[in-house]
């Protein structure tokens, strides 16, 4: 039982670590980029139902998992895309978040190889929290270790707060990206009343290009880039995806102002119907020492559940399945 709650007192420690302003990282991908930019709403066109799970640093028995749900698809009669997301972060067995959200974008053609997207997202989060094996600064004695009871009374009501996003996005040729801000209502999710307990309005910039390495063109590489800022927090990634009809591959380097720097890398297979994805995260080079070498693996299933091409009215662009 010791065990059990020095390692949630480590969870703590960690806790600033894992998340910027409280809110769960969800990998760089296609996969979670519903909640990132809404203005990708539709751009595929089919329907797209994407499932995936998410275990943080895998090994070290902090149980920090996550899961997801979306579906987006292009529609004609809405002149863009549509789709909603469902996902919970269940965070050492201390928080539990449960959000769920809608987001639309309206696709506009500006002319014969340019296209405008422009997206808003409305979302509800609910965090809840059971402190029952949790080990708090008071009731740790620096001479008799961890101590009952403590001092402090913690509300373990949970709290459920509105969030807004919206986001643009400009395709061009060869070229893709855009821009989003999220957390447009800076909720807070502890219900503190503390501004630094709020989450932060995060801004995110992203770009990509395709370039064929053959006459058929299917068999490309496509550098990314992305950046992400919020109050006091920023992360700059840019990596390399190599793609054809059935494989994705992808390495992507990433760091932060903690002085983290960590290395993604991933695969997908793409069967026809059912996009299978795996992704993994490691550590190269700490600024706290704190992080060990695996922060995270990502996988799951994407399903193509219709076809539009019949339909579509603008030109949408395939994004990587990673």
């Amino acid at each position: 039982m010791l065990i059990l709650k020095l390692r949630v007192l480590i969870f703590f420690l960690l806790f600033p670590v894992m998340v910027a302003g409280q809110a769960a990282d969800y990998g760089f991908g296609y996969q979670s980029a519903l909640i990132s930019n809404p203005s990708i709403t539709g751009t595929e066109g089919d329907g797209f139902l994407r499932l995936s799970y998410l275990n943080l640093y895998p090994g070290n028995s902090f149980n920090l998992h996550s899961v997801m749900l979306s579906y987006d698809a292009y529609f004609s009669s809405l002149h863009g895309g549509a789709g909603f997301w469902l996902s919970d972060d269940y965070l050492g067995g201390i928080y539990n978040d449960l959000k769920a959200g809608l987001s639309y974008a309206y696709h506009l053609k500006a002319g014969d190889n340019l296209f405008f997207t422009g997206g808003l997202s409305a979302s509800v989060y609910n965090r809840g929290f059971d402190f029952s094996n949790a080990v708090l600064p008071g009731q740790i004695d620096p001479f008799g270790g961890v101590v009952f009871p403590q001092m402090e009374v913690i509300n373990a009501r949970g709290n459920t707060v509105f969030d807004l996003g919206t986001g643009f996005m400009v395709i061009s040729g060869w070229f893709f990206g855009g821009f989003s801000i999220t957390h447009l209502s800076e909720p807070d999710l502890s219900k503190s009343n503390y501004s630094e307990d709020r989450l932060s309005r995060t801004l995110m910039v992203h770009a990509a290009g395709d370039f064929y390495l053959n006459k058929v063109k299917n068999l490309k590489l496509r550098p990314l880039v992305k950046c992400e800022i919020n109050d006091e927090w920023y992360s700059l990634a840019g990596g390399v995806v190599f793609e054809n009809n059935i494989l994705s591959v992808s390495s992507v380097a990433m760091m932060d102002k903690s002085d983290n720097f960590d290395i993604q890398a991933g695969f997908s297979i793409n069967t026809g119907g059912i996009i299978v994805f795996y992704n993994y995260r490691f550590n190269i080079v700490s600024g706290n020492n704190l992080m060990p070498f695996s922060l995270m693996h990502h996988t799951g299933l994407a399903f193509s559940l219709n076809n539009v091409d019949k339909r579509k009215t603008v030109k949408t662009i395939n994004f990587p399945k990673l």
